[in-house]
Formats: structure tokens, C-alpha cells, sequence
């Protein structure tokens, strides 16, 4: 049984400026895929290929934010958010990434940043949230030098638009994400297979941010930042071989993105080789645009990660991990973690966890770190009940706040998401939203996680 968490009052206090928001993207939540002039998207493309995304959907309506926006805007007023974290889709811009205009696109961004400033909700948009255009796809994507330029030439194009009114910018969502998944285990768009060969998407995305920078700058941005998946790494034990290849995966999926853009340096010295070798390009000169100070560090958390060799604790390799299928060769392999309840997911609860990894990041970064943002935390409960992500919620603000007290600068907190919507792979088999989602009529109904956050919202404003 889920104990029911203790009424909103009885949180800590955060700072009366503090950041209080809701997440989305463009891609799982806009629809509209053909219309207003928007150009095909990577995702558009590989929802399309048989098999997948697990229940066999696409994105062609998701939950039609396109159309239906207002009554969205009307939903963040009435949670009393601060602001809200969505993400421009790029294709809708800049058809084919690069080149014609489509000023339709903007001007629908131009509606949505108006109406939310009406209702008293600061617009963060996110630059890039996964969607590539497909054309850019085609020749190579992040694979390539060519998408980065591209990617800061659309950024300069947004901004042109948008920043007489949006004070505060997110480059990237989860480079990790789409350097992993996308293109080097082949479960996300655009589905190449690639291993370590995907490490030139990491770095060309990292490029691409530090491109972005400079073109926010020159339109006048003094809010700029960027949104990490970050997660505490576990060895599976205390063998030198789990913690080792544990140390290997803390590289990959924390230090490569976070280090580029805090110290300017590529890690991996210490564990006999150097990234920045396997970087394509003029690595030490696109590391002096990499990392252009930040106004501001983004982490997405969900949860910790434990993690052996595949030979230690555990035996082999899985075939499969949290639904994602393993490759043999890797050098590391994920573990479950026991103890913890569950999200719907697979995903274990682990509050505690954010608390080690924000402290972590100020005792590895120092007087590098500027301040953190949580752009992203959230769970997927499929159930009608809801009390189990007020649970995750309420817990995970606590553990925010001892973060804040020791000492850790922390400016904000966003929740994923305002809304069920399409879960990339999942299809919409998944609902992390604080508002249902009836996939049928697209009715928008507030669920009790909404009512408790804005119920806590209402007693921070008091405070």
C-alpha cells in the first residue's frame, strides 16, 4: 500500500524566487505533423517503420497541443506554475533543418509565448528536443559537423522571433539520450546501431549547444542553459571489476556531457584513455565554444543506475534492460536495483538518490558549477489512482531541499509533464502526466497530482 504523503503544508520552505514549473516537448505533444508548412522529423519517420514503438502508434496527433494549446495555457494558469519548459520543434521552423523559413511555424510559437504571458507563465522554450529534421537526417544528422552549424543558424532564427519576450533558453534536452539510445542502441530515432562509433553525435550536439550560445548571445539572451540527464552511478559491488566498468558508465553518461560544457576538457584520463581522441574535428578549438559560460546548468532526474562488469556480480549480460535490448559486447551492464518501490515504468523510487547527485555535482564541478535548475523529474503510473506519484513528488522535493541545505544552489524545479503523452518508444503505453490525457476525445482532466501541486504552490506563495 502507498502511504499518502503529508499534506502540502508540511514541505519545507524553498526560496520565495524560486523557479516552480511543468515540462513537455514539441514532438510528444503538438500533433499536427502536416500541417502549418512543418517538415518531417527523424521521429516522424521512425514511428513510422514496423515495430517501432511498442504499441504500434505514432506522433500524427499525440495530444494536439497544436490546436488545443489555449485550453494547455489555461491548465498551467489554473496550476499556478511560474513556468513552462516546452520545446520549438526544429522541422517546424526550418523544414529541412537548414535554409527556407517557415513563418508559420513561428508564428504559432509567437501565439503560445503571447498567450502564456497573458496567463502570467514565463515561456522556457528548449531549442531541440530530439526532433531532427529529416533532411538533416539523411545526411548523416548529428553524425555530422554540418548539423551543428545548422542547428545554431535555426537557434539565431527563434530568437529573432521570440526574444524580445523569452527571457531564459534551453539549448539541448538529453544529448546522453540521443547519443545512446538513438544512435548507438538503435531504440530511438533514428535507430542506428553504432555503439561507441555514436560518440561523434555527442560531440557534434555539444558543439551545436556551444554554437546556440553565441547565436542567443548575439540576439541579446542573458538567460541561457542547457537540459542534462544526470543520475548517480552504483557499482553492483565492491569488486574492482564492477567498479570499474561503473566508473566507465559514469563517464558516458554523465561526465562526457556534463564536463565539455563546466571545465572545457573531455574526461576519461584517468581511466587510461582520453575522449577527446575519439572526437572528430578540431576537438581542443570546439571545446572553447563547448564551454561558453552557462547563466545556468539543466538536470533532468529520474533515477540512480547500478551497474558490473558483465561477467561480476549478476553473471551475463541481459538480453534486456528496462525494455531496452543489450548488445553483448558492452563493458558494463546495468543491474537492477532492489529495495525500492517502482514506478510503472521498472523505474525504482530513490529520492535520497537526487540529494547524492546534486551534491556530488558541487563537490566533483566547485566554482564551475553554476547554479542548477531541475528542468525534469517525474514517473509514469498508469493506474487511476495517483497517490503514488504525489508520493514521488512530495519525496522528491524533500530531497531537493536537503540538497538546498547543504549547501547546493538550486533555482528551480520542473516537473515532467503537464501531460500524458506519446513516451517516444512507449508509444502511449506510458502516462507521466499531472493531467490525463483520454487518447480517444483528447479531453484534458486535472488528475489529484495536479490538485496536490498546486495545493503546494499556493502554500510556497504563502510561505
Amino acid at each position: 500500500m502507498t502511504l499518502v504523503p503529508d499534506p502540502p503544508a508540511s514541505l519545507p520552505r524553498f526560496p520565495r524566487d524560486f523557479l516552480w514549473g511543468v515540462s513537455t516537448s514539441a514532438a510528444q505533444i503538438e500533433g499536427a505533423v502536416a500541417e502549418g508548412g512543418r517538415g518531417r522529423s527523424s521521429w516522424d519517420v521512425f514511428a513510422a517503420e514496423s515495430g517501432r514503438i511498442k504499441d504500434g502508434s505514432d506522433a500524427r496527433v499525440a495530444t494536439d497541443h497544436y490546436h488545443r494549446y489555449p485550453e494547455d495555457v489555461a491548465l498551467l494558469k489554473g496550476l499556478g506554475v511560474r513556468a513552462y519548459r516546452f520545446s520549438v520543434a526544429w522541422p517546424r521552423v526550418v523544414p529541412d533543418g537548414a535554409g527556407e523559413v517557415n513563418t508559420a511555424g513561428l508564428d504559432f510559437y509567437d501565439r503560445l509565448v503571447d498567450a502564456l504571458l497573458a496567463a502570467g507563465v514565463e515561456p522556457v522554450p528548449t531549442l531541440f528536443h530530439w526532433d531532427t529534421p529529416q533532411a538533416l537526417e539523411e545526411g548523416g544528422g548529428w553524425l555530422r559537423r554540418e548539423t551543428a552549424e545548422a542547428f545554431a543558424g535555426y537557434a539565431d532564427v527563434v530568437a529573432a522571433r521570440l526574444g524580445d519576450r523569452v527571457g531564459r533558453w534551453i539549448t539541448l534536452n538529453e544529448p546522453a539520450e540521443l547519443t545512446l539510445l538513438g544512435y548507438g542502441l538503435g531504440q530511438h530515432a533514428p535507430g542506428r546501431q553504432l555503439l561507441f562509433d555514436a560518440l561523434p553525435a555527442a560531440h557534434h550536439q555539444l558543439l551545436g549547444h556551444g554554437l546556440a550560445v553565441q547565436a542567443l548571445r548575439a540576439r541579446g539572451a542573458r538567460s541561457i542553459g542547457i537540459a542534462n540527464s544526470h543520475g548517480p552511478t552504483w557499482a553492483a559491488s565492491g569488486s574492482e571489476a564492477d567498479r570499474s566498468a561503473a566508473d566507465l558508465y559514469d563517464l558516458l553518461l554523465n561526465r562526457l556531457f556534463a564536463e565539455p560544457l563546466l571545465l572545457g576538457r573531455y574526461p576519461g584520463a584517468e581511466l587510461g584513455f582520453d575522449v577527446a581522441d575519439l572526437m572528430p574535428g578540431p576537438v581542443a578549438e570546439d571545446l572553447k565554444v563547448i564551454s561558453g559560460p552557462l547563466d545556468w546548468y539543466g538536470i533532468n532526474y529520474y533515477q540512480p543506475t547500478r551497474v558490473g562488469a558483465p561477467t561480476e556480480s549478476g553473471g551475463a549480460a541481459p538480453a534486456e534492460f528496462a525494455g531496452i535490448a543489450l548488445p553483448p559486447e558492452l563493458p558494463f551492464v546495468p543491474r537492477e536495483i532492489e529495495g525500492y518501490p517502482r514506478t510503472d515504468f521498472g523505474w525504482p523510487v530513490v529520492p535520497e538518490a537526487l540529494t547524492e547527485l546534486l551534491v556530488s555535482f558541487r563537490e566533483r564541478y566547485g566554482d564551475r558549477l553554476p547554479p542548477l535548475v531541475i528542468t525534469e523529474n517525474g514517473c509514469s503510473y498508469e493506474g487511476t489512482e495517483d497517490e503514488e506519484r504525489i508520493a514521488f513528488l512530495d519525496g522528491h522535493l524533500r530531497a531537493l531541499h536537503a540538497a538546498m541545505a547543504a549547501g547546493v544552489d538550486v533555482r528551480g524545479y520542473f516537473v515532467w509533464s503537464l501531460m500524458d503523452n506519446f513516451e517516444w518508444a512507449e508509444g502511449y503505453a506510458r502516462r507521466f502526466g499531472l493531467v490525463h490525457i483520454d487518447y480517444e476525445t483528447l479531453a484534458r482532466t486535472p488528475k489529484a497530482s495536479y490538485r496536490w501541486l498546486r495545493d503546494v504552490l499556493r502554500e510556497q506563495e504563502r510561505g
